[in-house]
Parts: structure tokens; C-alpha cells; sequence
């Protein structure tokens, strides 16, 4: 799990039963200093808009992911409007339970949490609710996800995609507008020159490359040391990822045929396969949007290593559909039973790639798609099958939980692109929320 850094702000006003409010703060802030995330926060609850000034003051040069923002009892929009000043963060609002129910309204805790949604709505700025007391579980598992969320929000305007080499031709549902990207999502390109790349790496001195041999020696079956196109995915692979460290790159869209057959003598497949494994995420053919989608996926669930793949095969017998690709999957994606299996690329029949079928597990199916009307997210789920390997490179198939033929139908019609993404787990629900807190169109199937 990757650490969020939360703003905890509890507030109310001394006109409520603030005794009570006080044992929901001390049991919120007792539970958030066990969650494991950076917790930043008063020691009481700040009952004057002065008092909220003057704690933001004292953190206001803290870089936050999120502000946790709980109405403790009733307390209006000035609160929300104070913090704004200091902070541009995304914002949970959090409002618990009456501690009892019959005479005096002793917190008015809803009613907190409905003006300042309201605020934040009127201010236009991204903003989520939960609501329920600090020891429910439910509220508990709500809230973990919903700080995945703010701080994978956060992460987008440091993204920094680097692009090698442009789209193969045809394939343009690989590119980006660059300022459309960024103004919609916060993400920059890097652009690096893949030819430039090949005849580099090639003079890079063994001791620089051939630790890339033995990183891949550790998971891949079947590698032959001696073999020239395994040298050069060392060679290449050093190249690039010495230039990821200077350029300070979070995922890598690489262009891969017909260059690397034609010009470097090996297929691209191994480098974008140990890239991922290593927590690089790469998409191949240039595909931008895949290599975000697979970035998402992968913090979502903590680090688990994506898969990207064209849909090629569709069962409706079993309800299944079958995503493939030449050879480039994370080592740890292979099924237990052959483990990462050294092979060619299936139509070049020219190595490094990996020949293997994905494991059986819960999958979460996703992609970042642009339309000529903007961004949209497409979720799906299902689960992989423990079946033998479709086809040659990498592939699986997966039982969707919705109908096969629909969803077939519906994301042909929607245009959506040749490349999904693909990861084990169920991250459906934070994928949704985080197309509502970017208000793009998200389809769902699940």
C-alpha cells in the first residue's frame, strides 16, 4: 500500500454536544493513526474559523494528498472556505452518527456534511462523501479507498509518460494531444528518440548491461545467455532505463514494430515484460492512454504488475473473451503452472519474448479512452480462468461478470480502443470514483 497524506480536519461549533463530538474525533484519529497513511492533524476539534486559520498556518507548507474534512457537529460554509485558502487538494467529507436519537439534536453532523458538499460544489472543486462512525467497518474499507483515490488524483499532474519513438502507422489511437492530456489530466510527455536509443545502447559496455541478463535469469525459464537478441534486450534495457532515472519518467509508451526487428535485430517484447515487473509500467505500440491506464492500475492495487492486451477471441458459452498480445507480460503474471517462459515473437519468430498464459484470479478490466468529444473511462470485470494457454506470446481469458455479446457489441459501437488493461484485484469501485472526481464519462460492466 502506498502511503496517502491526510489534512485531518475536525470541526464543530460549542453550541453542540461537543463532549460527544470529541469522543468521534478521538476514535477517528485513533483508527487513521493505525490505517498506516501520514496523518496531519490538531490535537482537538477547531471550533472557530480563527482557530482553523490558524492551525492551516502552521501546515501550510505540508504537501497533503487529501484534506479529511469531518463535520464532528453542525458547522457552516466559512470552514470549508477558510481551508480552500491554504489548500487546493481534493476533499473528503465526513459525517457521522447522531450518538442518540430523541430529544436534543446533540451534533447535527449531516447536516455539516450537506452545507459543506454544497460549498465545495459551488466552488467547483473535487470532492467526496462518506458517512458513518469511526469503528463501522464498512465506513472503514470506504474510506482506505477513497484515499487511494485522492492520492492517485494527486499523482496526475506529477505523471510524466515517456513516449519512445512515435505510433506505428495506422495506429492512432496511440497518440495524445499533449495539452488536451494535460489540461484534462494533469500528465506531461516525454518524447525520446528510438532510434537514437538503438544505436546507443548497443555501445554501452557489458558492465552496464548485463545486469539486465541476470534480473531476467531470476524469473524467466528457458534463457538462453548466449543468445544475441537476449544481449541486445540488456543493451536496450539499460539504455532506457538509465534515461527514466534522468528524466524522472512514472510510465514508458514505446513504439516497438517493425523498428525493433528491422533496426535493432530483436523483439521489443522482453524489454516492455521486465520494465513492468520492475514497476515501470509500458505499454507497447506507442499506446499513451494504455500505458495510463496501466499506471492506474497498478497504484490502485498497491503495485500489482498490468497486463495490456487487444481482444481477440470471444466464447459465449462460457462468457468469456480472450486478451492477447505478441509476448510482453510481467514475469509475475504467468500461470504457476510453466512460470515466465522465454520464446519468440509469434509472427517475427525473432526473441526476447515471453510465451506464457496469464494466471487464473479477480481481474479489473480498464482503459483510458479519448473520443472527439474528450476523455472517458471504460471499467470492467471478471475473472481469469485457470485454462491452458490460448495462444502463442502472452494471453488469457477472462469470464466477464456482465453479458458477453452485450458488452461486445456495446464497446464496438462505442468505439472504444484495441488496447485494454488489465489487473488482478477488484478496483472497480475506486476506478469509478476517480472518473466522477475527474467528471469524465465512465462506462461500467460489471
Amino acid at each position: 500500500m502506498s502511503k496517502t497524506t491526510i489534512l485531518y480536519l475536525p470541526i464543530g461549533r460549542k453550541t453542540f454536544d461537543l463532549a460527544a463530538g470529541e469522543i468521534y474525533r478521538s476514535q477517528s484519529m485513533r483508527w487513521l493513526e493505525e490505517s498506516g497513511h501520514t496523518i496531519i492533524a490538531p490535537n482537538e476539534i477547531l471550533t472557530s474559523v480563527e482557530e482553523l486559520e490558524q492551525f492551516l498556518q502552521s501546515e501550510a507548507s505540508t504537501n497533503i494528498d487529501t484534506i479529511l474534512y469531518q463535520s464532528v457537529t453542525f458547522a457552516d460554509g466559512e470552514f470549508m472556505v477558510k481551508a480552500l485558502e491554504f489548500f487546493k487538494e481534493p476533499v473528503i467529507v465526513w459525517s457521522v452518527r447522531e450518538p442518540s436519537v430523541g430529544g436534543r439534536l446533540r451534533l447535527n453532523s449531516l447536516t455539516g456534511g450537506n452545507s459543506t458538499s454544497n460549498v465545495l460544489r459551488n466552488h467547483r472543486h473535487p470532492f467526496s462523501f462518506v458517512f458513518g462512525n469511526p469503528d463501522e467497518e464498512r465506513l472503514q474499507k470506504e474510506l482506505l479507498q477513497k484515499f487511494d483515490v485522492m492520492r492517485l488524483l494527486k499523482s496526475l499532474s506529477n505523471l510524466k509518460i515517456g513516449v519512445v519513438g512515435e505510433y506505428p502507422p495506422g495506429f492512432f489511437f496511440s497518440d495524445a494531444n499533449e495539452a488536451e492530456l494535460k489540461e484534462a489530466l494533469g500528465v506531461t510527455l516525454h518524447k525520446m528518440d528510438l532510434q537514437e536509443a538503438f544505436q546507443k545502447c548497443v555501445e554501452l559496455p557489458e558492465e552496464e548491461w548485463i545486469g539486465e541478463v541476470d534480473r531476467a535469469e531470476q524469473q524467466v525459464i528457458g534463457l538462453n545467455r548466449d543468445d544475441e537478441t537476449v544481449k541486445k534486450f540488456a543493451q536496450f534495457s539499460a539504455y532506457i532505463k538509465r534515461h527514466i532515472k534522468e528524466e524522472h519518467i512514472h510510465s514508458i509508451a514505446m513504439r516497438c514494430w517493425p523498428d525493433f526487428f528491422n533496426d535493432l535485430g530483436a523483439a521489443p517484447c522482453s524489454v516492455l515484460s521486465q520494465l513492468t515487473e520492475d514497476g515501470m509500467v509500458s505499454s507497447c505500440e506507442s499506446d499513451i492512454h494504455g500505458s495510463l491506464s496501466m499506471y492506474l492500475l497498478r497504484e490502485l492495487t498497491g503495485g500489482n504488475a498490468p497486463y495490456l492486451g487487444d481482444l481477440v477471441h470471444v466464447n459465449e458459452e462460457k462468457n468469456s473473451v480472450v486478451f492477447w498480445h505478441c509476448g510482453a507480460g510481467a514475469y509475475s503474471l504467468a500461470h504457476p503452472s510453466t512460470g515466465a517462459t522465454a520464446g519468440v515473437h509469434p509472427n517475427r519468430k525473432m526473441g526476447l519474448a515471453m510465451d506464457f498464459g496469464l494466471k487464473a484470479g479477480e481481474v479489473t478490466i480498464f482503459r483510458v479512452s479519448h473520443t472527439p468529444d474528450g476523455y472517458r473511462l471504460l471499467v470492467m470485470k471478471g475473472n481469469a480462468l485457470d485454462v491452458e494457454q490460448p495462444f502463442t506470446g502472452t494471453s488469457v481469458e477472462v469470464e466477464l461478470n456482465s453479458d458477453v455479446t452485450t458488452t461486445l457489441y456495446n464497446l464496438m459501437n462505442s468505439g472504444y480502443e484495441p488496447h485494454f488493461a488489465l489487473v488482478y484485484g477488484d478496483v472497480t469501485k475506486q476506478l469509478i470514483e476517480l472518473g466522477r472526481l475527474l467528471n469524465v464519462e465512465t462506462d461500467v460492466y460489471q
